[in-house]
């Protein structure tokens, strides 16, 4: 289509393992002597391990099969775990490798920020670097003189700006390198996770430019992360990445979701037949957690517009004194959505007797957004307030959407933002 930017048919990149030769007669003769000797290979880098256990000819799919299109304006985030593909993916855009096979259709300029220092030459002054890059990316002087002063006062490095860069922090370089590939007005801007090496304020700034590029300028960013708040409020859409295929593509909120809890190994019904092996204490045993509807029935999930309620059976060992039960509820990125507690139901009892209990607690309807969340339970004590027992997690809770009955007109699929999502009242009148 007319309106895409970016296509990747088929690609797939290999990689082979083991050692590679280091392009010269004399570096294989020492790596080779080396070895025989038993001794460490000259030629590896500093913080590279020696793999004289590798076994020469095997071969890697970092990559394999990937099939993408990225439209004109797009911010499409690329997660996964370390060794998804990732970097992998965004070198053969930027065009620093080459796929193994398949074909990249790519329309307009790419700036890529892939590493600390990308594109720059350490002994070369910032101003000079600005000027380098910006001819590689097929400028003209006189383009990136209009650029030079927005660029420095976006990096904050003007006192350093004719100082050789290899004296630069690893945060003055990441600075300068980003605000010279947002600024030089790039069709396509390539962002990799070096932007963790800024500081809080500095990569808070670099968001915004990204997002002040692609709705004011209309160009595409593609934006790799481990931070999901960042890429949950930068971009639009989002792939997921696992073992060098695309296992999942849509909304960002839902793709951030399935990453988070693809490997959690959290249940929607808990149970525990053995007591020993039981979360909780010497004094109280949680045995049973699910959710429920209404009705008590057992769920696997919840209709956003409908209440949920969390089934807590629990074991008293020995007779003790007054306690509460709590909960804490957490988005599936680890946010701290809310707490309860049960401050009232043995208010009047001085102790409470040995056996089994149960409890639920009713999360009411049109209150969370959906998704998964997740649910840690805790017993304790007051007067003084004293933690008998607290969980891990031990319940996921699903909400979904797909009557589309909340907050939103039935003919709207857009996925509302905000942590929770509730049906507010909203009361309209005629002043005059």
């Amino acid at each position: 289509m007319s309106d895409t930017i970016i296509k990747l048919e088929n690609i797939s990149k290999q990689y082979r393992l083991g050692q590679v030769g280091t392009q010269t007669m004399r570096g294989d003769f020492q790596r080779w002597w080396h070895r025989m000797r038993g001794k460490e290979d000259p030629t590896l880098k500093i913080g590279s391990s020696n793999q004289l256990d590798t076994i020469d000819g095997e071969y890697v799919w970092a990559l394999k099969d990937i099939n993408l299109e990225v439209k004109q304006g797009e911010v499409l985030g690329i997660i996964g775990k370390n060794g998804a593909g990732k970097s992998t993916l965004l070198k053969l855009l930027s065009r620093v490798t080459a796929p193994t096979t398949g074909k990249i259709k790519v329309k307009g300029r790419i700036a890529s920020l892939l590493e600390v220092g990308t594109g720059f030459h350490p002994d070369l002054t910032g101003r000079e670097n600005i000027f380098l890059n910006g001819a590689i990316m097929g400028m003209t002087k006189t383009e990136i003189k209009s650029k030079f002063d927005e660029i420095v006062d976006f990096a904050g490095v003007a006192k350093y700006v004719d100082t050789p860069v290899k004296r630069y922090s690893s945060g003055m370089y990441v600075r300068l390198a980003f605000a010279v590939a947002a600024h030089l007005e790039p069709d396509i801007l390539v962002v990799d996770e070096v932007l963790a090496v800024g500081d809080a304020e500095f990569q808070k700034k670099a968001i915004g430019k990204m997002q002040d590029i692609s709705i004011s300028g209309g160009r595409t960013v593609l934006f790799v992360s481990h931070n999901m708040a960042a890429v949950n409020d930068l971009c639009n859409n989002a792939i997921l990445l696992t073992n060098g295929t695309i296992s999942s593509f849509g909304i960002v909120k839902d793709i951030i979701d399935q990453y988070l809890v693809e490997d959690v190994e959290i249940e929607l019904f808990k149970e525990w037949s053995n007591i020993d092996e039981a979360p909780g204490d010497k004094n109280i045993k949680i045995k049973k957690i699910y959710s429920v509807n209404e009705k008590q029935e057992i769920i696997q999930y919840s209709l956003i517009t409908e209440t949920i309620g969390i089934y807590i059976e629990y074991q008293v060992l020995v007779e003790i004194d007054f306690f509460a039960l709590g909960i804490n509820v957490y988005t599936a990125n680890g946010v701290h959505l809310l707490s309860s507690h049960d401050t009232n139901k043995y208010i009047d009892s001085k102790l409470i007797a040995e056996g089994k209990y149960y409890t639920i607690i009713w999360i009411p309807g049109n209150l969370l957004q959906n998704g998964d969340y997740f649910v840690t339970v805790a017993f304790m004590r007051y007067n003084p307030f004293t933690v008998i027992f607290h969980s891990g997690n031990l319940l996921r809770i699903n909400i979904i959407d797909t009557k589309n009955e909340s907050a939103r007109p039935e003919d709207c699929n857009e996925y509302i933002p905000g942590i929770i999502r509730p049906k507010l009242i909203w009361n309209e009148r005629k002043v005059i």
